[in-house]
């Protein structure tokens, strides 16, 4: 009998030695085994990823609330999925190639001929005196450049929203901007809020507009960043959503439907008969003038935008002396250019609203009969290159915050 030493009774039975000395090899019954669940487990976890995938990249290609292309659906999903980095460097390798042109003409019938006004300036309920023109940037102007037309239903007889034309700076002279001129005398303002901007809810005003609010509507247009780009806070529905941060460029709705622009902390503040306040950065003008120490280049201070480009769709709303409010949005913008086009349409102080071609939208509405109701239909765009259309706000799927100005008349 063959007597095994301690270390020998130790060994597992694949490593003891055969008896005429030579060792025995890892039965290869239990590789395989072990590869073939290394190679199960891995293919369970593809595939959960690959279903992941198809449902969660798949719904976002199908949301019109992510955009109107697929592209752009496509960066907004790959932004929240921490994919920001490749995101841009694709879009700053096509904004690369596609830089925006040096003068040139913008396309024919793109300038807004003005409309004559159909009224007596003193008839009608009290209202604020209409706009003056605005100079244009660009030499020599294009006829109907800067001058204002009335759009929209109008109140008690009295248009409450002009709009105009112009080009935004005296070198990418063959972009348009549009500016549109709110008289707050006439029209209340709603805050509506979206269960991705600011997130949450239920809101007592959130997409879609409801038929009633409908019969009043005059005007609708976008608001400011995602909450988590706004350096600011959110508060509606009589409670802060998100905290707002004082020295905060700040639209704040009333509980009587007036409005303002402001810092919160110094022109506005929290007081009983406010409704609701949107922040979004930092004041982009002040006293008349644009801010001190604006970057043209920035891309940061003032908002991600495509491919980390500077001239991109903007927009901008500002307060003038008198009380109305501006609202400025338009293609091949930089961020002085914004600032310069809301001071020259007489804002005291405004703040920069949404960035990017799909977020950036104005439309007013005028149905045939003075209380039907607005519709797409009836909705026309600040410009008829906004991709936004006039049906967002009517449609459930529209998860952002917007503004609506509607008839004070309105029971």
């Amino acid at each position: 009998m063959t007597t095994r030493t301690f270390t020998e009774w130790e060994r597992t039975d694949d490593e003891r030695p055969l008896r005429h000395g030579s060792r025995r090899s890892i039965v290869p019954g239990k590789r395989v085994y072990r590869r073939r669940r290394l190679v199960a487990l891995l293919t369970l976890g593809l595939a959960g990823l690959l279903l992941w995938l198809a449902v969660s990249l798949g719904g976002a290609l199908t949301d019109p609330g992510l955009g109107s292309s697929l592209s752009s659906r496509f960066a907004e999903w790959a932004r929240e999925h921490g994919g920001t980095g490749v995101v841009n460097w694709v879009e700053g390798e096509w904004y690369s190639h596609h830089p925006p042109p040096v003068g040139g003409t913008p396309p024919e019938g793109s300038i807004r001929k003005p409309a004559a006004l159909p009224y007596s300036a003193a008839a009608g309920p009290a209202h604020l005196s209409p706009p003056a023109a605005m100079v244009p940037f660009a030499s020599p102007a294009i006829t109907g450049e800067g001058q204002w037309s009335p759009v929209g239903r109008r109140v008690g007889g009295v248009p409450a929203v002009y709009v105009t034309t112009l080009r935004p700076d005296p070198i990418h002279t063959s972009y348009v901007v549009g500016v549109a001129w709110m008289d707050t005398k006439l029209l209340r303002a709603t805050l509506y809020s979206g269960s991705q901007i600011p997130g949450g809810g239920p809101y007592t005003d959130t997409a879609p507009i409801a038929p009633t609010a409908a019969t009043s509507l005059v005007a609708a247009f976008n608001a400011g960043f995602l909450m988590s780009n706004a350096n600011g806070g959110y508060y509606t529905d009589g409670h802060t959503v998100l905290p707002l941060r004082s020295g905060a460029a700040s639209f704040v709705v009333y509980a009587n439907g007036s409005s303002t622009v402001g810092e919160w902390g110094r022109d506005v503040t929290m007081t009983p008969s406010v409704a609701a306040v949107r922040q979004n950065l930092d004041l982009l003008v002040d006293n008349g003038q644009p801010v001190a120490g604006l970057n043209a280049s920035d891309t940061t201070q003032w908002g991600a935008t495509l491919g980390n480009q500077v001239y991109v769709w903007r927009s901008g709303l500002g307060v003038t002396a008198d009380g109305a409010l501006v609202y400025v949005g338009g293609p091949g913008l930089d961020i002085t250019d914004l600032a310069d086009l809301l001071a020259r349409a007489g804002a005291e102080r405004a703040m920069e609203l949404d960035i990017n071609t799909d977020w950036v939208n104005f439309a007013s509405y005028q149905p045939t009969m003075p209380s039907g109701a607005a519709t797409a239909a009836n909705g026309t765009d600040l410009l008829p290159n906004m991709i936004g259309t006039p049906v967002r706000y009517f449609e459930p799927y529209w998860a952002r915050d917007f503004i609506t100005m509607s008839s004070s008349l309105a029971p």
